[in-house]
């Protein structure tokens, strides 16, 4: 199967808001030998960055975005139930996201392949303060904590996580990994913010996750804080 051919069909019965004919093009994905994990991963989560894609660039009405938007959570959602687990791994993962429902559905797709991976994870969603997520890095000493994020805005935010974890020493063993678009849109973002893993696609971020490997050599981090002149410019270039 031509996966930009599926995508771009796939991606039409979205934002047209065709349940029918895009629950066609999962039975024929899966008809193909298809399992879910790809699925996920080569269908919903491109789909899902081409919408965002458009409704950045204003080329989608608000209806179509949100029939796009809430058609592909149900079909993740209904996905993940064919997820087949994976024994325990013992790797405890807390994961939050930007404050949008778009970017809560991305990061599902990412926390759905974690769990079926065997790990042990907790979902807050969107719109967590960021003293607040470090309470509770504090108080689970989780050895993740995924940042998953789409928007430029989400950066001040995880920037400020990142940097009081790291100045304090807090949680040694809690490695920060990173991920989604915003990361995805700016080349040397997740290095420049000093996070120890990141990855482009959900099976990579699972990758990263499981082996604690990247699958390419992060460039040296910087002493210190990162320019406020550095961040802006990043968030520019992720916009």
């Amino acid at each position: 199967m031509n996966q930009e051919i599926i995508v771009e069909r796939f991606l039409e019965t979205l934002i047209n808001g065709d349940r029918v004919a895009a629950r066609a093009v999962i039975r024929e994905t899966a008809d193909a030998g298809i399992g879910a994990p790809t699925l996920i991963n080569n269908l919903f989560f491109p789909a899902y960055e081409k919408i965002e894609q458009l409704h950045r660039a204003d080329q989608i009405t608000k209806v179509a975005y949100h029939l796009a938007s809430r058609l592909l959570r149900m079909l993740v959602d209904q996905t993940a139930a064919r997820l087949t687990a994976a024994a325990p791994n013992g790797k405890t993962v807390f994961a939050v996201c930007g404050p949008s429902e778009s970017e809560e559905l991305a990061a599902q797709m990412v926390v759905d392949l974690l769990e079926a991976g065997g790990c042990q994870v907790t979902f807050t969603g969107g719109g967590i303060p960021g003293d607040e997520i470090l309470a509770q890095v504090h108080e689970r000493r989780p050895d993740i904590l995924l940042m998953f994020a789409s928007a430029a805005s989400d950066l001040p935010e995880i920037r400020a996580v990142i940097d009081q974890i790291r100045e304090i020493g807090a949680v040694d063993r809690t490695k920060i990994v990173v991920g989604g678009g915003v990361f995805n849109r700016a080349e040397g973002l997740a290095e420049e913010l000093h996070a120890d893993l990141w990855a482009m696609t959900p099976l990579e971020l699972v990758e990263v996750v499981l082996t604690g490997k990247m699958k390419r050599e992060p460039i040296p981090a910087t002493v210190g804080r990162i320019g406020k002149k550095t961040i802006g410019a990043r968030q520019r270039a992720a916009a």
